[in-house]
């Protein structure tokens, strides 16, 4: 299969779930400032999922116009990234619905963090396949280090959220996404700028 063909799926997909989420959004029981800010929680939950599954996107695309191979196992590995992500808009609903719960919390840091283990295996997939062009893989290892950080501080999220503050989880992924953009800029891993 060609590289192509698994990008345009993989935006499709996406393009659906993020679109699901402004579906979701409840609807204020009078249209009222008041009512609007009662739904204040909602929104943060839409827009957090929003931006971090949009900026994931960019990241994919971004990562696989440096490759020109791809194999069987990065098909399985889209897929279930793909699953995961699809949770994403039941648990931000969860969250929307009642902000403090740790229950609720847990659930949508559970898949926040399988989304973004599917993305580390997929991006070793990727460079295995195409270690033949050594700049991108050497940008995909390094991006990678920092998907690690960004899975540490999502777990420490995580296990303040079950135990003390159940609204860290969000939180923790608003931390982490500005540590690889600041990460990202620090170590130069701008796709846009690395020569082929």
């Amino acid at each position: 299969m060609r590289k192509d063909r698994v990008a345009a799926f993989t935006d499709a997909v996406l393009a659906i779930i993020m679109t699901i989420l402004v579906l979701e959004l409840k609807k204020p029981e009078s249209l009222t400032i008041e009512a609007l800010w009662n739904l204040r929680f909602s929104f943060f939950s839409y827009a957090l999922s929003f931006f971090w599954l949009g900026s994931m996107w960019i990241n994919i695309h971004n990562e696989w116009e440096s490759i020109d191979r791809i194999n069987s196992k990065t098909l399985w590995i889209v897929l279930l990234l793909l699953f995961f992500c699809s949770m994403i808009p039941y648990a931000t609903d969860l969250v929307s619905g009642d902000f403090s719960n740790k229950l609720a919390q847990g659930f949508y840091g559970v898949f926040v963090i399988l989304v973004t283990l599917a993305n580390i295996a997929l991006s070793v997939v990727l460079q295995e396949e195409n270690s033949h062009n050594a700049k991108p893989t050497d940008v995909m290892k390094k991006r990678r280090t920092l998907l690690w950080i960004d899975v540490g501080i999502k777990i420490v999220g995580l296990m303040i959220a079950l135990t003390v503050y159940p609204p860290t989880m969000m939180l923790s992924v608003i931390v982490s996404a500005g540590m690889l953009m600041i990460g990202i800029r620090v170590f130069k891993l701008d796709w846009d700028h690395m020569e082929a």
